[in-house]
This record gives C-alpha cells, sequence and structure tokens, in this order.
C-alpha cells in the first residue's frame, strides 16, 4: 500500500522533473509524479512553459487507460484553481479520479490559488508541505516575485581583488577567466531580460546575447533592455539580438521595474556599469548579488560600485552569503541582502496583468 515513504521518493522524483521546465517565463517550474495505489509509478509530467498543460495534466495524459481512478498525485506546487491559457489543474485532477494529492507549497498566486480547497471540496484527500524546504528552494526566484510584484533583479559584476571593474584607462576585457565567463552566459540565458546603461552600449558595444564558449547561442536568450537617454547607434550590435531591444529613459527605477513586470519578464539580470548598478543598490531593488573576484589587482578609480548612499558604517548594506566557490582561476560570490529588497509600490497581481504584444511572454501566472 502506498505510504510516506512512497510521498517523499516521489516528490524528489518530482522536483528533480520540474527542472525539465524553463527557467524563465512567468510560470514556475512544476513536475508531478502519479502512483498506483501500491506506489508504484504510473505516470510523470512537468510544466514546459506558459501556454503548455501544466505538470498535472502532462503526467494525467500518460497514465494508462482505466488507471488515474484511486491514484495519488505528486506535486511540486498546489495545483491550480484558474483558467487561463489552459483550465484548473485541481479540476482535472478531480475529473480524471483521483484520490489523494500531496504537494510541497502551497500556490501564492491571487487568482490561481486555492485548488487544495477545491479538491477537498470534491472529496479528495489533501496533504500539503512535504519537502517544502526543498520546493521553496527550487522556486525561491518566482516565488519572490510573486510575492513583491516585481521582477527578481540579480546584480552580477567581475572585479579584480580590489573591487576594480575596470582599468584606469577604462578597459576591462578581460578581467576574469573562461569559466566565470562561461558562468555569466549560462546565467543570462536563465534570465528574462538583461539590463545595460547606454554607457555600456557606446563603450563596449555588446551583443548582450547568451552564449556558448564557440560563440553558438544558447536556445534560451533574454530580452535587452537598454537604460539611459543617450542615442544608440543604428549599427549598435544590440541591434542585432534575437530579441528586439527595450529602450527607456530609466529616470524611475522602480517605475521601470514596474513596467519590465507588466511585460512577463519575471528574472532581470544587470550587466551594466558602476552608476546603473549603484542606482539599483541605492534603490534598494537587488534580490541577488552575483559577484566574480579575479585573482589581480588594478588600482585606480573603476571600483565595480560608486555611491550607494552609504555616508556611515552604521548606513553599510549588509549582504548574506549564499554561495562561494571557485570557478577556474576565479572566485564567485553569491550573496542576498540581509534586509529584503523593496517591492515595488502598489504590487500588482501575478495572475491578472495583460501583456504588450511585443513583450517575451505572457504577464500572466502559470497560464
Amino acid at each position: 500500500m502506498v505510504g510516506q515513504a512512497d510521498f517523499a521518493r516521489s516528490m524528489r522524483r518530482a522536483l528533480e522533473l520540474a527542472t525539465n521546465g524553463p527557467a524563465t517565463g512567468v510560470n514556475p517550474q512544476v513536475g508531478c509524479v502519479i502512483l498506483d495505489a501500491a506506489g508504484a509509478t504510473l505516470a510523470e509530467g512537468w510544466h514546459r512553459g506558459a501556454g503548455t498543460p501544466h505538470a498535472e495534466v502532462d503526467a494525467l495524459a500518460k497514465v494508462p487507460n482505466g488507471k488515474a481512478p484511486g491514484a495519488t498525485a505528486i506535486v511540486t506546487l498546489e495545483p491550480c484553481n484558474h483558467t487561463g491559457r489552459t483550465g484548473p489543474c485541481a479540476q482535472a485532477l478531480i475529473d480524471a479520479g483521483i484520490a489523494r494529492v500531496v504537494y510541497a507549497i502551497a500556490d501564492p498566486g491571487g487568482v490561481s490559488a486555492g485548488g487544495g480547497e477545491r479538491l477537498r471540496r470534491a472529496g479528495v484527500e489533501v496533504h500539503a508541505g512535504l519537502l517544502a524546504a526543498e520546493a521553496e528552494a527550487l522556486l525561491s526566484d518566482w516565488l519572490t516575485t510573486t510575492h513583491r510584484g516585481r521582477p527578481f533583479v540579480t546584480l552580477k559584476w567581475a572585479s579584480s581583488l580590489d573591487g576594480r571593474a575596470a582599468a584606469s584607462d577604462g578597459t576591462s576585457q578581460w578581467i576574469t577567466g573562461p569559466n566565470a565567463r562561461a558562468d555569466v552566459h549560462r546565467r543570462r540565458a536563465a534570465s528574462d531580460a538583461i539590463l545595460v546603461g547606454t554607457g555600456t552600449v557606446l563603450a563596449d558595444d555588446p551583443s548582450l546575447t547568451a552564449r556558448d564558449p564557440d560563440g553558438t547561442l544558447l536556445p534560451s536568450q533574454p530580452v535587452p533592455v537598454v537604460i539611459g537617454a543617450r542615442p544608440i547607434p543604428t549599427d549598435a550590435a544590440v541591434r542585432s539580438h534575437p530579441h528586439e531591444p527595450l529602450f527607456v529613459d530609466g529616470t524611475d527605477l522602480t517605475a521601470l521595474v514596474r513596467d519590465l513586470w507588466a511585460r512577463g519578464f519575471r528574472r532581470v539580470f544587470i550587466e551594466g556599469g558602476p552608476t546603473l548598478a549603484s542606482a539599483f543598490v541605492e534603490a534598494g531593488l537587488v534580490d541577488e548579488y552575483v559577484i566574480y573576484l579575479a585573482p589581480t589587482l588594478l588600482g585606480g578609480p573603476r571600483a565595480a560600485l560608486v555611491d550607494i548612499g552609504v555616508g556611515t558604517i552604521v548606513e553599510q548594506r549588509r549582504l548574506t552569503l549564499t554561495r562561494v566557490e571557485q570557478i577556474g582561476t576565479d572566485l564567485l560570490v553569491v550573496a542576498h541582502p540581509e534586509i529584503a529588497p523593496n517591492a515595488t509600490p502598489g504590487t500588482l497581481d501575478a495572475s491578472t496583468d495583460e501583456t504588450p504584444t511585443n513583450a517575451k511572454t505572457p504577464a500572466q501566472t502559470r497560464n
């Protein structure tokens, strides 16, 4: 008979399946495993992105005929309870005759939540919280964006050990080695948008694409967002990006992140220079710091950050280290603010926004 050991084993498998889904876009990565009464796996599924079947529906479609009634569904996120581009997963489980649902964490969406209660009202046995910490770790970025009503913002920079992002003459290619640069491209590909200032575009003419070490474009590309009032040449490399760039003045960063949220961007990667980076830090809009430290010294005035509003030591911005590792010859440091960054005033409902036609992905949650 199916029991707790089967549930835990299958939830770990569901979490593994979830990682097959896209890390970008408005929808979370979700996995599902369906078990028979003896604890054997009947089917597995995962969500492949907005507009495609959710994990539960994907798994149900693979269950052999007549085997779903009385089965148990193990899913990493509470089954949704609304109709977007797809129907409510809670109802799909009810219609299939699933007798028990075990999920890790509740859906925080204002519209999509409530699937667990819908299942209970239909007589389905429901258990919540299994391996919740693991599921929250998997969905940390998505949960942050949903709770705060703005994108999860990662600020990246590469610097020397003395904190310089460039030599005194402005040259910076390359401070870090090829392994660190490859890691940056992987992180670009896992983001919905990449932000830079006009100064970076004019000085370096970056393509802002995500590439393999051999220069091949990765399958997923972030939308380039160029911030600033200075005109960009018509032959700038960014204008040849697979996605049409967005050009914004950036005078109000809070309004900017609101606009990016409304366009469907949930993960934003900042690669701008010290001015743009410092502005986001001072505004309290950075959720994650990704810093590559190279074993070299540059000296001079070209610091990775400039004024961030710290006038005295008691105003310092303390960070919590979450990851430190050597990548090639360089050191990767990942940190988060000790105090939660600012949510955008007038928090938007993740489930009800409409998406402009030029957005990369729909703004609705769990479509």
